[in-house]
């Protein structure tokens, strides 16, 4: 395939960008719990701390609280993502909600009594480019603007008998008996520790990926302790700078005797996990020695005491209040999360829903076994799914976990059918109650799971009427017709993005029918600035596609028509295909990226001069409703697309064509005056369209008891 010489590494293959990577966007993740007094301070001077960095999200974890704090949140930060949840179940569980609304974002985690100066994020994004470095935490001061001592070195039995002896502070001064690190020079200079207070620290995207979420089993105390030094473990240094600074406010540990017994024992879990049972005796009795001698010093002081209470009697874990039990989802995917694209409303709406509630996805087992003559690149289409059944069990997210079952794609067969239905649910019944999930919502999309589903229990059935599969090309289209009329007829609710296939199909769903229009991260779908290093070189003007080339979806011949007209414009393709790609080669003007992280997205789309949907006029199309479209408004792009009936409702911002002398001059007209809206329009055009309220319209179906 063709492309022009602007880097060496494009000749005679695939283009994989020649350095120069993007830079991830930012998060502020702040978790309340009864915070009003507090939080409309930190997100003003949060706002200030972010007023040259327009594409970072505020997000806001509420853990159930019972005052105004969102009240205060919607007044003071009306654009903030608000993440409601129903208890407060833990500062872990807090971070981790906030971590799975920031997919492929640093995160920068506040306490909402924190106050950030003015320079502090920008500081601390600049320290976090220090090779090595997965955390970067500022100075932090107390009220009267003194530094508070925030570092720590890893807590061990020596220094707990060092503390229970000399006293935190003194010990302090002698790395290997105190745990606090106390000298001036450290709070003046840069460096780093193995810990630090976790009231403000800044995560990177790579330590995220690497060591995964919190662990919530610590409920209060010694979550960003355990988490620090894992990414310790992990290579990730915790990096201070006091260039950084944010002030503190806090106090509520040292005065409640409650949260003083926990963090007590929870010193004592941590060394357990970390170094086990005979660490962990050692440690115990480094911190009883340290809570007697205090109870007996400090008699008026109630919280020794009810540490000592707590260590005497403690369990492996604390118990938490019993909250009303939740459903967990149980999703069976039409993609597989491990090499489809995860802008897919499966992951997308999965992804949202584990905010609040614990999830299983299932990757997707298929319609057909791939076969020469009938499917594209068979053997590595058999590879990758092998592949991905070897990963097994993971966790990407908080509370979203990802499972590939090994299935026997043999759907023509009935007797075939049944013995698949039965290996598949077995694997995912296992996995279902490792995890807890005993009657879930199930949520179906792909139609060859409804023999796999039909018998296990639920709380609720959901189908999620995505496309009509049995307009797939490949498929075995009298079976998968079948076994969606039984999905059909069966499940609980039955919900549409086309609001055509849903009056086509009335007659079978009555009220059981929903319309739910897909989402758009209208916070991930921003203009950047800085476009990568690939896509950089690239001549302009640039008219972009990204997504599946799919030949079954995409009109192939129509983008040569487009390369062959538009002699002096770059035709820019990003995603994996199913077909070969070679017949662009004789075409100078095409350039095919190949496939590009989901994260990375937004900024190749933002060096589109004109945005192209091409699709195939066919019944799969015209039942469809791409989700890139909302994706190309978010940015404020020109959109020029083939028809389909979704289209209708955004007319206005999109220049529709129905043939193909009629697209390129679409094309032509874009690059000459623009959009036929405004970028601004455009993008409000899906402001109110966010996955979150999507997943709520959702879970509000399968959760309704009635």
């Amino acid at each position: 395939m063709t492309r022009r010489s602007h880097c060496s590494c494009w000749r005679a293959r695939r283009a994989r960008g020649c350095g120069g990577g993007v830079v991830a966007e930012l998060a502020v993740v702040i978790v309340t719990y009864n915070s009003a007094e507090v939080v409309g301070d930190c997100l003003r001077a949060t706002a200030v701390a972010l007023e040259h960095d327009p594409d970072a999200r505020i997000i806001v974890v509420d853990n159930g609280s019972g005052d105004d704090t969102l009240d205060v949140v919607a007044r003071v930060a009306p654009h903030a993502t608000v993440v409601a949840r129903g208890s407060n179940d833990g500062f872990a569980a807090g971070v981790n909600a906030g971590f799975a609304a920031a997919p492929g974002r640093d995160v920068l985690v506040l306490n909402p009594d924190i106050r950030l100066e003015a320079s502090a994020v920008s500081t601390l994004r600049a320290a976090l480019a220090t090779p090595g470095t997965g955390i970067t935490v500022p100075l932090l001061l107390d009220r009267d603007g003194r530094p508070q001592h925030s570092l720590r070195r890893e807590p061990t039995a020596l220094r707990a008998f060092g503390e229970a002896l000399l006293g935190g502070t003194r010990a302090g001064r002698i790395p290997l008996l105190g745990e606090l690190i106390v000298r001036y020079e450290r709070y003046s200079t840069r460096g780093t520790a193995d810990w630090a207070t976790g009231a403000a620290w800044l995560v990177s995207w790579r330590c995220r990926e690497a060591i995964g979420t919190l662990d919530e089993r610590y409920f209060l105390y010694s979550e960003e302790t355990e988490y620090m030094l894992r990414a310790g473990d992990h290579g990730f240094a915790v990096r201070f700078d006091p260039r950084a600074a944010a002030t503190h406010f806090g106090g509520e540990q040292s005065t409640s005797p409650t949260l003083w017994a926990l963090s007590a024992a929870n010193r004592v879990r941590l060394r357990r996990q970390r170094a086990g049972r005979l660490a962990a005796a050692a440690m115990w009795l480094g911190v009883v020695a340290n809570e007697s001698l205090r109870a007996v010093a400090r008699r008026r002081d109630p919280k020794h005491r009810a540490a000592l209470r707590e260590l005497l009697r403690m369990r492996r874990w604390p118990e938490q209040a019993e909250q009303p039990r939740q459903p967990g989802y149980v999703c069976f995917a039409a993609q597989d999360w491990w090499y489809h694209n995860r802008a897919h409303s499966d992951f997308q709406l999965m992804r949202a829903v584990a905010g609040q509630r614990r999830v299983l996805v299932v990757n997707s087992i298929g319609m057909r076994m791939p076969a020469p003559g009938r499917s594209t690149q068979v053997a590595g289409r058999i590879l990758r799914k092998l592949r991905s059944v070897a990963k097994l069990v993971r966790r990407p997210y908080p509370e979203f976990y990802v499972m590939s079952p090994l299935p026997l794609p043999f759907y023509g067969s009935p007797v075939l059918r049944r013995i698949n239905a039965v290996l598949v649910r077995t694997q995912v019944r296992v996995v279902s109650r490792l995890l807890g999930l005993s009657r879930p919502v199930v949520i179906v999309t792909i139609p060859t799971a409804w023999d796999v589903v039909a018998p296990m229990p639920r709380q609720a059935l959901i189908y999620n009427r995505s496309d009509k599969h049995s307009d797939f090309p490949e498929a075995d289209r009298e079976t998968i017709a079948g076994l969606e009329n039984r999905l059909l007829t069966e499940a609980d609710h039955v919900l549409y993005v086309s609001e055509a296939l849903l009056a086509e199909e009335q007659s079978l769903t009555g009220e059981r029918a929903h319309f739910l229009d897909h989402g758009v991260d209208t916070g991930h779908f921003r203009r950047r600035d800085e476009l990568p290093a690939d896509l950089a070189a690239i001549p302009g003007p640039r008219v972009g596609f990204y997504g599946a080339l799919d030949d079954f979806v995409v009109d192939f011949e129509l983008l040569e028509r487009v390369a062959a007209e538009l002699p002096d414009v770059s035709l820019v393709l990003i995603g994996d295909a199913t077909v070969p790609m070679d017949r662009f080669d004789k075409y100078p003007n095409v350039y095919w990226l190949g496939a590009r992280p989901y994260a990375t997205i937004p900024a190749y789309g933002s060096g589109f001069d004109v945005a192209i949907m091409p699709w195939l006029d066919s019944p799969w199309i015209r039942r469809s409703n791409p989700i890139k479209l909302k994706e190309y408004l978010a940015l404020g792009l020109p959109v020029v697309s083939t028809p389909f009936a979704e289209l209708a409702k955004y007319r206005d911002h999109v220049r529709e064509a129905t043939d193909a002398a009629g697209f390129v001059a679409a094309i032509r007209r874009s690059l000459a005056e623009g959009g036929s809206s405004t970028p601004e329009l455009a993008r409000r055009s899906v402001l109110g369209s966010s996955w979150h309220s999507r997943a709520a319209e959702l879970m509000a179906r399968g959760e309704d008891t009635r």
